[in-house]
């Protein structure tokens, strides 16, 4: 992966409206409703708000699983919809916050299905090559699973199932990187490192990463920019700074917290009142 940050927009959503249920505000049916809204290339965003405010749709939306009754996505300036998926699949991965296995695959085997869409059907016998496991070793070292490659997914915890889902991710050599609650399965330990880990592949790589997330502190500390859902609407997005805010979160979350500056990173820290 050896792709530089661009200046332009990974995506790019207009009046966008989906709904679940009936359509319509007030007639029992929950979704977006002329959504606008920009992920920048290159860039970390952190999605947040409360359950059931629209992140994770969001990120369905992104990846076509879900598609919209009106308005437009864009990726890389391209229409969605003029988008196949296989190609969807090459420029974007998505890590959701669970995944169910109903197969006794290895984790080595997990790994390297993220190398599916750069295979044709019929390619041969065997779909992988020397070059797709050389990239799934590198990636399952970057995650700290390579000691677990022939062990099978049932058989290893939580937190080493969820780093081998971002190690599939990083085999697919995507643009863009979609995590839905990426660390809430990891120790503090291996949530700082993947915080760490996330942050240098956007630097020197350019990846574009979108994270959602429950916890304000791993986005106000991650991110470059802050988007706050509630109810299907963007209640605030700019920097943590602006977004992290006593008086916006009380009316988003119905509670009072303390916000004061992070001693290190001077980024908007969250703390509950005693």
């Amino acid at each position: 992966m050896s792709r530089q940050s661009g200046s332009g927009a990974a995506y790019t959503i207009q009046s966008l409206t989906f709904t679940y249920g009936r359509s319509g505000r007030g007639s029992g049916g929950w979704g977006f409703h002329h959504l606008d809204c920009e992920v920048g290339e290159g860039k970390i965003l952190g999605i947040i708000g409360p359950n059931g405010s629209g992140k994770t749709t969001l990120l369905k939306l992104f990846i076509k699983i879900l598609k919209p009754q009106s308005g437009m996505i864009r990726l890389f300036g391209k229409d969605l919809t003029e988008v196949s998926q296989m190609e969807v699949a090459r420029l974007v991965a998505f890590v959701p916050q669970e995944s169910q296995q109903l197969f006794p695959f290895t984790i080595g085997e997990l790994v390297l299905m993220g190398r599916f869409p750069y295979h044709r059907p019929f390619d041969g016998l065997g779909w992988e090559n020397p070059g797709d496991v050389k990239l799934a070793r590198r990636a399952m070292k970057e995650m700290d699973v390579d000691h677990l490659a022939e062990r099978q997914i049932s058989e290893v915890s939580g937190g080493e199932r969820q780093r081998a889902l971002l190690a599939r991710a990083l085999v697919q050599e995507p643009r863009v990187l979609l995590l839905d609650e990426p660390t809430a399965f990891l120790d503090l330990n291996h949530q700082l490192d993947i915080a760490r880990k996330l942050r240098r592949l956007n630097q020197e790589h350019g990846l574009t990463v979108v994270i959602v997330s429950h916890d304000l502190n791993l986005a106000s500390q991650c991110c470059d920019h802050l988007m706050l859902l509630h109810n299907g609407a963007i209640i605030r997005a700019g920097t943590p700074q602006e977004v992290i805010r006593q008086e916006v979160l009380k009316e988003v979350y119905g509670c009072s917290v303390i916000v004061d500056q992070h001693p290190q990173s001077g980024n908007p820290r969250v703390s509950l009142p005693v």
